[in-house]
């Protein structure tokens, strides 16, 4: 076994894979850049070295930084975790010429199913079903759409050297094909460097099954069942099961023997996953499963595998790269139970999961589930890399179970500083298909509004925030004059407060009416709450009824959690407030990026809801578009630029003009 390893990666794949390490007694390097200084993996590992600035092109996707970092700590090996340099065939073999081993698959494999159109061709060759559709080298836009048009729509357009959703859009019209191809390719050029695009079918109810494969290097391979993970959007997963609902004892035999010699046709080494496209019209059926791609690395959704099979998946890569075989057969395989994962992100799920920033200014994880997390309090998602917080992991015997536990845990989730999609997710596991199983890739489309949907807060949410803002209660026994309680000789004190909901005002009036009791009016409606301490949370009485609560303060607002989910209210300054009168005629940076394409030019008259600027940020591009029907007064950014958060793109003449 290795003695010293290097993670070249980042967050929370890089903690995972260190705490394995830590446990076989393997002593670990971390890499960082500036951004990461103080990041958790760094912290976690035995030694650390700095690798370059904040852009992943200058830092964890330098080879040569990383091949340094090695001769420089006499690590002995190298582990890629997955993104960045996970499925670089030449990052691979820089390592085989420096004679620093890789935890991993050979430069050959990884570049066998790096392309998928010539994957495809292999998996064809090698009896493996792929989905109908055009493969070929012929990047003609006009031949292209011609081959769309030959295969049927709807068909979905992906980057040959495409991952997570990038470089991938789906095409319902001829009409939509052009503007659908041109940001295929300008997406897969951008995150693959690579423009080449492939055409494909896109099956009407599917379902996205995937199986994990080992193999030794050696001709010999197994698989370790399915994870569903139909639940996706945008084309990237957001909560992934195992095993599969509704899988039957001959279909996994079927998708996992295939699987199987997919990795056998190239020879595989380490872990891998097969992932399928499921049509699921007719229920799941043995002859209707086609090959997507292959994963050449660990995948993000590897802790449910684990859960039901009891084995760590990192283990299994050590002891494959450092001994060169399986510890195990096919037949010593088995399913235990039923495992959930949820991706907790920071992003708008009500704005198109749109990527956010911030300080995790508070932070708590539920005590219920495996968390598998690269962040802790006070840390900052910053807009350089995938915002995920974290990963939330549970199981139990059965998927009814299972999916209890997870809502369970997602009511836990306690996050202040940034929003998060956790309230997607709970909507999600709540959602009625899905809790009896029946899943495909559009379930989120279809009913996105309803998922996303953002939540009025109560009124003890409101007069929570309202009280929070004045300081209120009081959480200093050691000064006396905190305890006071607002008494007056004409009546008891009023306190007015002025918090914002979604960048509106909402006035309140306090009453102190005596020690860590308090009437709160907003907008005529009235609420008494009385704290049982003057923490702020925990148990509080609101209109005579005990709820829990908390009730987080921090630079950005408040964020209270209270009737099973959270609301965030901003802090008012009553002198400012009311002041921005002008966002319907601006189009503003949501996130520091890079701005793409810009399609508008002044005097030029738009619809609202016409794209406008196509900005690229946290590995994805966002359009932009325009506030409302009007005229462009001015373009304020051109392709290349780099803008900040807030940043005025667009203008819009106003509308009294």
């Amino acid at each position: 076994m290795f003695r010293k390893i290097l993670i070249a990666n980042r967050g929370e794949i890089a903690c995972r894979v260190m705490r394995t390490a830590r446990e076989l007694g393997i002593r670990t390097v971390a890499v960082y850049s500036d951004a990461d200084v103080r990041a958790l993996h760094v912290e976690m590992a035995d030694e650390s070295v700095r690798i370059g600035p904040p852009a992943a092109a200058e830092s964890y996707l330098n080879i040569q930084a990383i091949i340094d970092a090695c001769k420089l700590t006499g690590a002995e090996a190298v582990h890629p975790g997955y993104g960045f340099l996970s499925e670089n065939p030449s990052f691979v073999e820089a390592l085989d010429a420096a004679g620093i081993a890789f935890i991993g698959p050979s430069a050959a494999a990884i570049r066998a199913m790096g392309l998928k159109d010539a994957a495809k061709k292999l998996m064809e060759q090698a009896g493996v079903p792929v989905v109908p559709g055009y493969h070929g080298e012929n990047q003609d836009s006009v031949f292209l759409a011609e081959q769309a048009r030959l295969i049927g729509y709807p068909v979905l357009i992906k980057a040959r050297a495409g991952g997570g959703g990038k470089g991938m859009r789906r095409v319902d019209h001829a009409s939509e094909f052009a503007a659908a191809l041109e940001g295929a390719q300008r997406e897969g050029q951008a995150s693959f460097g690579d423009a080449h695009v492939l055409i494909e079918k896109y099956v009407s109810t599917p379902r996205h099954i995937e199986i994990q494969v080992f193999g030794d290097g050696k001709g010999n391979a197994v698989h370790l069942f399915e994870r569903d993970c139909s639940l996706q959007r945008r084309h990237q997963k957001v909560i992934e099961e195992a095993p599969a609902p509704g899988m039957s004892s001959g279909m996994r035999a079927a998708m996992g023997e295939a699987a199987v010699r997919a990795a056998k046709a190239i020879n595989y080494a380490g872990a891998g996953t097969i992932e399928f496209i499921v049509d699921a019209s007719d229920g799941l059926r043995a002859d209707r499963f086609y090959f997507m791609e292959m994963n050449t690395r660990l995948q993000v959704e590897h802790p449910v595998t684990e859960a039901i099979t009891g084995y760590d998946l990192v283990e299994l890569q050590l002891h494959i790269a450092s001994e060169g075989n399986l510890p195990f057969r096919q037949e010593d395989l088995a399913i235990f139970g039923h495992a959930f994962e949820a991706r907790i992100y920071a992003e708008d799920a009500a704005r198109g999961f749109l990527p956010a920033t911030g300080t995790l200014h508070h932070l708590t994880f539920p005590a219920s589930a495996r968390v598998d997390t690269g962040v802790r309090q006070g840390d900052t998602i910053s807009p350089f890399y995938d915002p995920m917080i974290a990963k939330i992991v549970v199981h139990e015997e059965t998927r009814e179970a299972a999916l209890g536990a997870l809502r369970a845990a997602l009511a836990e989730m306690r996050v202040a500083g940034t929003i998060t999609n956790t309230r997607f997710l709970a909507a999600l596991a709540d959602h009625d298909d899905f809790s009896v199983g029946q899943v495909d890739t559009g379930l989120i489309d279809r009913d996105l509004a309803s998922l996303t949907r953002s939540a009025l807060p109560s009124a003890p949410a409101a007069a929570l925030a309202a009280l929070a803002s004045l300081g209120l209660p009081a959480t200093s026994e050691a000064d006396p004059w905190q305890s006071l309680t607002g008494w007056r000789a004409w009546g008891p004190a009023q306190l007015p407060a002025l918090i914002e909901l979604d960048g509106k005002g909402l006035e309140a009036v306090v009453t102190i009416e005596s020690a860590l009791s308090y009437r709160v009016e907003i907008d005529q409606k009235t609420t008494h709450v009385h704290f049982h301490d003057a923490s702020g949370s925990g148990m509080v009485e609101i209109d005579g009824r005990g709820v829990r609560a908390d009730v987080m303060l921090h630079p950005e607002g408040v964020t209270v959690f209270v009737d099973g989910t959270d609301h965030s209210f901003g802090l008012s300054d009553p002198v400012h407030s009311g002041s921005d009168a002008a966002s319907g005629d601006v189009v503003l940076a949501p996130m520091p990026g890079a701005v793409k394409n810009v399609t508008a030019r002044p005097g030029q008259r738009v619809a609202g809801g016409d794209p406008l600027v196509i900005l690229e940020a946290m590995k994805m591009e966002h359009t932009l578009t325009a506030p409302r029907d009007g005229t462009i007064a001015d373009v304020s950014v051109i392709e290349g630029d780099q803008v900040e958060d807030g940043a005025v793109l667009i203008t819009l003449e106003p509308e009294n003009q």
